[in-house]
């Protein structure tokens, strides 16, 4: 399986965030996508996800030899600023996902299964989501990947509000679940970038540039990040 970006652009305003951009992405691998804050990133994955229009290009999924349009159903998404029903209670809402998701789940797993594997406490599952910290949302978001397993994973900056117990399992799971998968892991902190991803892609002057695998864990792979993303300005 393959996701196949084709000349995304998108603008706002008189500014060009994304300039044409062209990559393949595979299954199989967790993608570090790195960049300064304001690059693209989340603009990208508000395109790859349907929460915003491309103003020119596609994004298709390949599958079996099969190329078709990357549909919203085919991705899960994790957003950096959760988005939630916060007028319902964690329970009730990981009941109502798996409920309206239940012809595509494949596991058996219980709603209290879900919460005991991110490690969140039975009285916070019966509160108000609208009382929950920023790191308890991130949590709900990514049950709902976890419960569903899409084909495409976005995260965007996840695990920056999550303890660090919390956090290392969560990066035990995605290593886990990558060979179904393909994940793209949007964040600006370098060496965690380095720890999790198989691939590391930059997203710098609004195009995509993969960076050679053989160097990302040598003596010079840092020099060589900030070579890219430094603005000619601060030379």
């Amino acid at each position: 399986m393959q996701l196949e970006l084709n000349s995304i652009k998108k603008s706002f305003d008189s500014k060009q965030v994304l300039k044409g951009i062209n990559f393949t992405f595979e299954q199989g691998k967790i993608y570090g996508l790195l960049g300064r804050n304001g690059a693209g990133k989340t603009t990208l994955f508000n395109c790859l996800s349907g929460e915003i229009n491309t103003d020119e290009g596609k994004a298709f999924l390949i599958s079996n030899g099969q190329k078709s349009d990357l549909m919203p159903q085919s991705i899960g998404y994790v957003f950096s600023t959760p988005i939630l029903p916060e007028f319902l209670t964690g329970y009730e809402f990981i009941k109502f996902y798996i409920d309206i998701n239940k012809d595509i789940i494949k596991s058996d797993r219980t709603v209290d299964d879900y919460f005991d594997l991110l490690q969140i406490s039975p009285d916070d599952r019966y509160r108000l989501i609208k009382g929950y910290s920023h790191g308890m949302k991130n949590k709900l978001q990514m049950l709902c990947f976890i419960i569903s397993k899409p084909p495409i994973i976005l995260l965007d900056e996840p695990l920056t509000s999550l303890d660090v117990v919390v956090a290392l399992e969560i990066k035990k799971l995605l290593r886990e679940m990558r060979q179904d998968h393909i994940i793209l892991f949007s964040t600006h902190i370098l060496q965690l970038a380095t720890d999790m991803c198989d691939e590391i892609v930059v997203l710098n002057d609004g195009e995509l540039e993969q960076i050679d695998h053989n160097i990302i864990r040598s003596q010079g792979f840092e020099e060589k990040i900030i070579h890219i993303l430094k603005d000619e300005n601060e030379a």
